[in-house]
């Protein structure tokens, strides 16, 4: 069978014998056509099938209205989270969005932004995997000056855009809150630490030992990739130290509910014997038994905060080159998991 013929504005503007440009201006809304015109041009436009050659549009603009997104992973509560302030505010500025995930491999990364400056993005979101290394590979964008924001997982001494919460001051009040409930030997759960959040909060909850005069063992330091069976292994090599830790700081609450869980089914009591203080706010952190005590890392904001600055920047009102960090608030939200009665 063969394929219908698209439907162009020259076909409309034979079928009614009117100009293109009359035609043209109808279909975007222009006030200067008269409204019964702009209705008999619409109303055949829909009856003929027409369709808007949004990328004839864009290629005469250099201009696509489309942002692309980098995430490490779409499988997280704070990434959703991420997204939907992003969608929030690139919808209501008319931007489209293209969503890329690295599945945490640098190399995937590294296709996904060659293939999001082929697409010809007008601006780039973007979240790194653990195994990144550098930004030799978001060249092509600097090259040609199209904005790049870089949020959560960033090259900290890069000059480029980013927005990010403190992850050193969040890491060092959670062992602080920690040892304040008399904890003194607090087992750490986290992720790689060539990666920004994870070095941050590492250095908080060293510093925050030392400060208190509690020597550093990395015997209690458990590098994780923060999953389900990360916390399940965690809990087993927690139970299996001698002596078991009194508090774990989990630099992740699904990680940290699941160690709750495996720890509860070997009989251990939560905060009594061990205290756990988890990171995110995920729902999760409402759900387990006891409610856990957590770092709330406000994604929607984060997302929000990120594609407001991009699209300010494509509309010409900042400059994002001239922003270093963004820092979004975080507070330590303290709940039954931690809390020793005293």
């Amino acid at each position: 069978m063969k394929e219908k013929k698209e439907v162009t504005i020259y076909d409309i503007a034979q079928l009614l014998d009117l100009s293109t440009a009359t035609v043209s201006r109808a279909l975007q809304d222009h006030p200067a056509i008269n409204k019964n015109t702009k209705k008999k041009i619409q109303d055949a436009a829909k009856e003929m099938g027409y369709r808007h050659n949004n990328f004839a549009s864009n290629l005469r603009k250099q201009k696509t209205n489309t942002i692309g997104i980098i995430v490490h992973e779409l499988n997280s509560n704070f990434i959703t989270s991420v997204l939907a302030g992003i969608e929030k505010i690139s919808t209501e500025a008319g931007y489209d969005l293209i969503i890329t995930h690295s599945s945490e491999s640098f190399k995937k990364e590294t296709a996904n932004v060659l293939n999001l400056f082929h697409k010809r993005v007008d601006g780039i979101i973007a979240s790194l995997a653990f195994d990144t290394k550098g930004l030799d590979h978001f060249q092509p964008f600097f090259d040609k000056k199209i904005p790049v924001i870089f949020f959560d997982r960033v090259e900290e001494n890069s000059d480029n855009a980013k927005v990010v919460i403190d992850n050193y001051k969040n890491g060092y009040q959670a062992t602080q809150h920690l040892i304040e409930q008399g904890s003194k030997r607090i087992v750490i759960v986290t992720a790689n630490l060539s990666r920004n959040v994870y070095a941050q909060r590492f250095k908080g909850y060293k510093d925050a030992l030392f400060d208190n005069g509690i020597a550093f063992d990395e015997n209690l330091v458990l590098i994780k990739d923060l999953s389900e069976k990360c916390g399940r292994e965690a809990a087993e090599q927690i139970l299996e130290m001698k002596p078991m830790p009194d508090a774990a700081f989990i630099t992740n609450d699904f990680s940290a509910a699941v160690c709750m869980q495996t720890l509860k089914e070997h009989g251990i009591r939560i905060p009594e014997d061990i205290a756990i203080v988890g990171f995110n706010n995920d729902a999760i952190s409402k759900i387990v038994e006891p409610q856990l005590t957590t770092v709330n890392y406000p994604g929607i904001d984060i997302g929000e905060i990120a594609a407001r600055n991009l699209i300010a920047h494509l509309k010409g009102e900042v400059n994002i080159t001239q922003t270093n960090t963004i820092i979004v608030k975080s507070d330590l939200i303290i709940r039954k998991s931690s809390v020793r009665k005293g």
